[in-house]
């Protein structure tokens, strides 16, 4: 039996759209009675370990996506709990979806790599998937205003954005196959980088591209209701990518999906 968290999160739902014809699989989320979905649905809440220690029960591959939303102690919390649990019920696989190696710069990286360490560690196999950063996010973060400009502190820097719907498809991939993927990790960035000028060009000739500086961008972060904890997971996010550090493309995207990834660019707009 294969069982994905968060299924209900923008890519736990793609994978559950792509996995809708099995008869071997469930999906986990926090409020199952909240989701209709083509699949049996569990209540996996990784704040509860009681649903953790029965939701297990009968799997053979679990496809844990990060739960990342929160301050590193509570994500670090949520997935010790939910290795622990997977490890007691007898789940013989875990495919984690992680955090590009180029990401160790980014102020969330730390869960990720303390996650792959304690799945490393345990007596499960496993398989890590270390995602880059979806396009869509940097569509996000780089948002035409309503008078054509992109305000952003991303400078002539780039990102190897990935659709996360390719995301998508390599997880169902590695976790339909997990016995083949045993003791992998892969690097799943995009094989194109694209910046503020790139977007703003893609938008069309009315939106441009003005970079500012992280100092206003935390000001305009902060005084936009975002949860403290946020505020420098964002900035840190644009710094990177503005240094530098988050474009290097290739990886094995392309080698898991058997195909050409899809355009970082059509995605961001999409």
């Amino acid at each position: 039996m294969i069982l994905v968290t968060g299924a209900t999160g923008a890519l736990g739902a793609l994978i559950a759209e792509r996995l809708a014809d099995r008869d071997d699989t469930v999906l986990g989320t926090r409020e199952p009675q909240r989701f209709e979905a083509p699949l049996p649905v569990r209540r996996i809440d990784f704040d509860d370990p009681d649903t953790l220690i029965t939701g297990f029960q009968g799997v053979d591959v679990l496809l844990m996506i990060s739960a990342g939303y929160g301050e590193d102690d509570t994500v670090m919390a949520r997935h010790g709990r939910a290795i622990d649990a997977a490890q007691e019920a007898g789940v013989g696989h875990v495919v984690y979806t992680s955090l590009t190696a180029d990401g160790d710069h980014l102020p969330y990286a730390l869960p990720h790599r303390w996650t792959e360490r304690r799945l490393q560690q345990s007596t499960m196999g496993w398989t890590i998937l270390r995602n880059g950063l979806y396009a869509e996010l940097l569509a996000w973060l780089a948002a035409p205003s309503e008078d054509g400009r992109i305000t952003a502190p991303l400078g002539e820097g780039r990102l190897a954005a990935v659709a996360r719907a390719d995301l998508a498809d390599a997880a169902v991939r590695v976790t339909v196959e997990a016995a083949a993927h045993a003791g992998r990790i892969y690097e799943l960035v995009g094989e194109q980088a694209i910046g503020g000028t790139d977007l703003a060009h893609a938008h069309g000739p009315h939106v441009a591209y003005e970079p500012e500086t992280l100092a206003q961008a935390r000001s305009r972060l902060s005084a936009s209701g975002a949860e403290p904890f946020q505020v420098p997971m964002l900035v840190g996010t644009y710094s990177a990518i503005a240094a530098g550090f988050m474009c290097h493309t290739g990886g094995d995207l392309r080698q898991l999906l058997g195909r050409e990834p899809r355009s970082p660019l059509a995605a961001a707009l999409a």
